[in-house]
C-alpha cells in the first residue's frame, strides 16, 4: 500500500511540473496564441541614461535631442544565439535598444544614441533592450523610463508609480513566408505582474479577445494577409482597464507574400 501511495505521489508530482510549465495557447477566429516563455539568458544585461542631458535644467530643448545610453552585459548588433530556432522575423542589424517615445511606434537603434526631435510639452520615454528578433529582455535592469518636458511644462498625465503597459509588436510590414507564418507579440509593462487573479492583459486581434496572465512574449498564428490589427489593454483584477494615458493602444500591421522572383 506504502508502494502505491508513493507512485501515485510522484505521478502527481510530475503532473503538477508539467502543468506549471506547459505554455499559453488559446485559439480563436481562425487564430492561435502561444506563449514564448521567458528566455533565461541576458538576465544580467543592463541598460542606463546618461542623464548629463537633464543636469540643472527643469525643461530640455525642443526640436532634435542626443538620447545616449550605457549598455552591460549585452552586444548592441550581435545576432542573438536562438534567433534561428524562433521562426519569426529577425532583424539583420541584430540587438537593439527599442526607443518609445510618447507611446508612439518604437524606434529600434544599434547603437547607444538615438536622436529624437522633441516637441513642446512633457513626454514620457521608455527604452529597453531587445533581441535581435525583437523579443524585449524583461528584467528590472534592462529597462529605463523617464518622464520630462521640453520647451514648456506640459500637461502631465502620467504617474511613474502606477501600473503601465506599452505596446513594443507586432510593428509595420512583414513579408514572406518566414516572416508571416508566426508573428511575435510582445509588451513591456512597469510597476505591475500579471497573474489569474491580478492584472492581465486582454489582446483583441481582429476582433477576438485573448486573456494573457503571464509577461512573456506571444506567437500569433493563422493571421491573413493584408492589414491586421492588435489592441493591447491593461486591466486590474476586476477585469477593469487600469488608468493611464497608454493603456488601450491599438496598431495596425501588415503581412505581404513573398515578391515574385523577377
Amino acid at each position: 500500500m506504502k508502494k502505491v501511495t508513493a507512485i501515485l505521489g510522484i505521478a502527481l508530482m510530475a503532473m503538477s511540473a508539467t502543468a506549471q510549465t506547459t505554455n499559453f495557447t488559446a485559439e480563436k477566429g481562425g487564430l492561435k496564441v502561444t506563449g514564448m516563455e521567458n528566455p533565461k539568458t541576458f538576465l544580467d544585461a543592463k541598460l542606463t541614461l546618461d542623464n548629463t542631458l537633464f543636469e540643472g535644467k527643469e525643461l530640455l530643448d525642443t526640436g532634435k535631442t542626443n538620447f545616449k545610453f550605457k549598455v552591460e552585459n549585452y552586444t548592441l548588433g550581435a545576432q542573438t544565439p536562438d534567433a534561428d530556432q524562433k521562426l519569426c522575423a529577425n532583424s539583420a542589424k541584430g540587438q537593439h535598444i527599442h526607443f518609445i517615445l510618447d507611446n508612439q511606434p518604437y524606434v529600434a537603434s544599434y547603437s547607444p544614441e538615438v536622436s529624437a526631435s522633441l516637441k513642446p510639452g512633457h513626454h514620457v520615454l521608455l527604452a529597453f533592450l531587445s533581441r535581435s528578433y525583437h523579443e524585449s529582455i524583461k528584467s528590472k535592469t534592462a529597462f529605463i523610463i523617464k518622464d520630462f518636458d521640453a520647451g514648456r511644462k506640459g500637461v502631465d498625465q502620467f504617474n511613474a508609480k502606477m501600473p503601465h503597459l506599452f505596446y513594443s509588436r507586432p510593428k509595420g510590414e512583414y513579408v514572406g513566408k518566414k516572416e508571416t507564418q508566426k508573428i511575435l507579440l510582445d509588451f513591456y509593462l512597469i510597476n505591475c505582474e500579471l497573474s489569474d487573479k491580478g492584472y492581465k492583459v486582454r489582446a483583441t486581434i481582429n476582433g477576438n479577445q485573448f486573456t494573457l496572465t503571464k509577461w512573456e512574449a506571444y506567437y500569433v498564428e493563422g493571421l491573413p494577409l493584408g492589414d491586421n490589427k492588435i489592441k493591447l489593454e491593461l486591466l486590474d483584477k476586476n477585469d477593469k482597464p487600469v488608468i493611464s494615458p497608454f493603456n488601450g493602444t491599438e496598431r495596425t500591421f501588415t503581412l505581404k507574400e513573398e515578391p515574385a522572383a523577377k
